[in-house]
């Protein structure tokens, strides 16, 4: 059965599109609105949303292809995105990245088995004065250090962690 964009979707899409001198413009808001629903963008959600947009579908996956804030895939409870850009790298990045892939059995873009962590490794998020420095869900962790980071896998697995998809 073929993705469908649901009456409630579009009746708050239409809302956010309204803010916006042009329809298009509200690419960004509405991406993050499908990825509310299901957790993720799916490939037929974005081709649905670009007729519902009447722009190219092109235009749709490159800009969920360009930002990591867009799950192509379902993710775990808690995606973990880890900074890799220079700042973060020497502060201890990648140590903590191989500390994450050997406490959590997985690499980079895999979500384990219980469905609880994703892991992935970021570009940039913009939080260079406190590297290194993780975003899970919404909500970054900064300065973070090999204790830090056991501290806050316990709170996930434990429950103990707000987060905008329990």
């Amino acid at each position: 059965m073929p993705f469908k964009l649901t009456e409630e979707f579009k009746a708050r899409a239409a809302q956010i599109c309204a803010r916006y001198p042009r329809r298009d413009a509200a690419l960004l808001p509405l991406l993050e609105e499908l990825q509310k629903e299901k957790g993720y963008v799916a490939e037929e959600a974005m081709d649905e949303l670009a007729r519902f947009l009447e722009i190219s579908y092109a235009r749709v996956k490159a800009v969920v292809t360009f930002y990591t804030m867009f799950n192509r895939e379902p993710a775990g409870k808690y995606h973990l995105q880890v900074c890799r850009n220079i700042s973060c790298h020497m502060a201890g990045a990648p140590g903590l990245l191989a500390r994450l892939r050997e406490k959590l059995g997985i690499g980079e873009g895999e979500t384990t088995k219980d469905g609880l962590f994703t892991l992935s490794s970021v570009e940039c998020l913009g939080a260079c004065g406190s590297a290194p420095v993780m975003q899970v869900n919404d909500e970054y962790f900064e300065n973070l250090t090999a204790e830090k980071l056991d501290a806050l896998l316990d709170e996930m697995r434990h429950g103990r962690l707000k987060n905008r998809r329990s």
